[in-house]
């Protein structure tokens, strides 16, 4: 079969497309023919650093769907190897795919769209009538927490680096839309109950600043890099503000926790509640340019791969 292969850690030069054996399923696993494979930011991580995912000499990716030989459709979003034709996948990793929701869309939503659901139903939980920040609105988590939050009931302000993203930000729902140098200049003056970030360093000190009294910061990413180390006096002379730092992995954390969050999600989707944006879809052989395209910050929506 072929697979997305890496030799080394480092940039996007370092993938190429190699001929593989095919996986052999163990006990518990079914091998399922892959149908669309997500391309994140944790497949950047993964490719640059030693220890994040699968380790350098390797196949890269986590997050994948398609059709086991039983013909049943499933998706996944933490599984190794899945860039890749073919997978062998533990039955207890994978979220069935309803009818009404065609695989693509499957892959395209799950990670991300479990991601918008946990930040606004969990790591701050949206009431009717609150304000909050969405950070890279027009990206794949935001685009979705854009309409998620809009669905609880949010004042959403949404950030966007271009008009472009701007724009695709106001379909998504926001009600007010700023480029990260207007939300710097007025975050004192939004006094809102949340931030939710995963752009990081260039962002954070005005996301604190953007907050009410009690106020929430949920830093969910570092697009723009980690941010420096801070202080927690300055979480109490900003008005006894909260900080989050949250992954999915603890939201997800048993498989019965996956499925029933992935369920949400899909059925959010299936009732039109939900609308995912693929915004390319790429050969496996061009991964390589799915990653630079990424780390430009060329792309809106979610990037796929298709074997």
């Amino acid at each position: 079969m072929k697979a997305v292969w890496f030799e080394r850690q480092g940039g996007p030069e370092v993938l190429e497309l190699r001929d593989v054996p095919d996986p052999v399923p163990g006990d518990g696993e079914v091998l399922v023919d892959v149908e669309a494979i997500g391309v994140n930011y944790r497949d950047v991580y993964e490719r640059e650093r030693d220890g994040y995912g699968t380790d350098a000499p390797g196949i890269l990716g986590a997050e994948a769907g398609g059709t086991t030989a039983d013909g049943e459709r499933v998706a996944w979003t933490r599984v190794p190897r899945s860039y890749a034709e073919r997978v062998a996948v533990r039955l207890d990793e994978t979220v069935p795919i309803p009818d009404g929701v065609e695989t693509d869309v499957a892959v395209a939503v799950l990670l991300q769209g479990m991601t918008a659901h946990y930040l606004a139903h969990d790591s701050y939980p949206i009431e009717a009538g609150d304000r909050v920040v969405v950070h890279a609105a027009a990206g794949g988590v935001g685009n979705l927490l854009v309409q998620v939050a809009k669905g609880c009931g949010a004042h959403v302000i949404a950030t966007a680096s271009s008009d472009e993203k701007r724009s695709l930000a106001r379909e998504a729902g926001a009600d007010e839309v700023l480029s990260y140098e207007e939300f710097a200049e007025q975050a004192r003056e939004l006094d809102v109950a949340a931030v939710y970030d995963g752009v990081g360093r260039t962002t954070f000190a005005a996301g604190l600043d953007a907050l009410r009294p009690t106020g929430r910061m949920i830093l969910y990413g570092g697009a723009s890099g980690e941010p420096d180390p801070l202080d927690a006096r300055v979480l109490a002379a900003k008005g006894s503000l909260y900080l989050q730092r949250p992954t999915l992995a603890t939201y997800t954390r048993t498989p019965g926790l996956h499925r029933t969050r992935a369920a949400a999600v899909f059925d959010l989707v299936a009732r039109g509640e939900l609308h995912v944006r693929i915004g390319f879809r790429y050969p496996l052989a061009e991964a390589r340019r799915a990653h630079e395209d990424l780390e430009a910050r060329r792309t809106v929506g979610k990037l796929l791969l298709v074997p």
